[in-house]
């Protein structure tokens, strides 16, 4: 392979973690919290790979469920539902965290303790990852954890196929906004182009994913745009979505008909995303009380904003890239939402 366009950084760790493998026999991967496809994409293209290196793989679906839309990737139905903390760490040898920008995101429901019995290696993309494996890789300057795995499979001689090819491109492709944020370069799509000679129906791949939305999500969506503020000058916008709003979606409606939201459909990062696009909001943020005095946020700034939102995240506990981050407060949504702006006008001399 051509290794020209290859991260120095992927290089000097491929060898390395690809080491540590061959010593294992049992090896666990995980999907993140509220995982998108390039946290469950990864996890399976991984999963594949190693399979090919003649281990058992087993991926768990961490504290989350993973959502129907995703579903019909390739080896989806096989992934096990347990969180970290149902799962005897006793039968594996290796564990490789994904598309893990923390120790948060291995799981949140409890404290994350690796026996000594288990090697650890960190594969990610997050800039603001400090590492947590005995091994870290962690090339930030890649869109997509999808990507940074293609260049690992290359260089470790791994046999593409249409399953790897599905899961590794609708990583990329999402994580990447459909190919349109910072990051995306001429390598991104060198990738998409080899990985396409191997998925029969690429429009149905993306299709199946997108055309996936419930009345639950139109709903959530619908009280998250109808309820956002403005902040700093009008440059900050923020949807909030409290616990009793998103509870008074679930009761009877004047038709005596109630609207079924689950989990799945509160997907904050969506709306963040979408709020992005008005030029003026440099800042996009939706903020949802998830629990009672439990507030998820999901921070979006556009590729030509000059705000940093990993920082804002990780000022409040959580992580992320430039353009998108995440985080959770342990405080009522109106007091999370006044600590996060207060962090910002610090942060930002606003």
């Amino acid at each position: 392979m051509n290794t020209s366009e290859v991260s120095p950084i992927i290089l000097e760790k491929a060898p390395i973690i690809l080491a540590e493998i061959k010593k294992a026999n049992n090896i666990l991967l995980h999907c993140h919290p509220s995982p998108d496809p390039d946290s469950v994409g990864s996890a399976l293209a991984m999963k594949f790979a190693l399979e090919q290196l003649g281990k058992r793989a087993t991926v768990i679906k961490g504290d989350s469920e993973i959502p129907q839309a995703f579903m019909h990737f390739p080896g989806a139905k096989d992934i096990v539902q347990k969180n970290f903390f149902e799962v005897d760490l006793k039968e594996f040898e290796l564990f490789i965290a994904v598309d893990a920008g923390g120790l948060v995101t291995v799981s949140r429901k409890g404290e994350v303790i690796f026996p000594s019995t288990l090697k650890v290696i960190v594969i990610d993309h997050h800039q603001t990852n400090g590492g947590f494996g005995s091994i870290n890789l962690i090339e930030p300057s890649y869109p997509a954890n999808c990507q940074v795995l293609f260049d690992l499979f290359q260089i470790w001689g791994i046999e593409m196929n249409s399953s790897i090819a599905a899961n590794l491109f609708i990583g990329m492709y999402t994580d990447t906004g459909a190919f349109k944020w910072t990051g995306v370069n001429h390598h991104t799509f060198d990738i998409v182009r080899q990985l396409s000679l191997y998925i029969k129906d690429l429009p149905r791949l993306i299709a199946d994913m997108e055309n996936s939305n419930t009345p639950g999500f139109l709903a959530f969506e619908g009280l998250a745009l109808s309820n956002i503020k403005l902040f700093c000058g009008g440059i900050m916008a923020v949807a909030v979505v409290s616990k009793k709003a998103i509870e008074d979606i679930l009761c009877p409606n004047e038709n005596g008909l109630c609207i079924n939201l689950s989990n799945e459909d509160i997907r904050s990062s969506e709306i963040s995303s979408f709020m992005r696009t008005v030029p003026g909001w440099q800042i996009a943020v939706c903020a949802v009380e998830t629990e009672y005095g439990m507030t998820k946020f999901s921070f979006r700034s556009g590729s030509k904003s000059i705000y940093d939102v990993s920082k804002l995240a990780s000022s409040v506990g959580g992580g992320g890239h430039k353009f998108a981050s995440g985080a959770v407060i342990n405080k009522p949504i109106d007091e999370a939402v006044s600590l996060v702006v207060a962090k910002a006008k610090e942060l930002y001399n606003l």
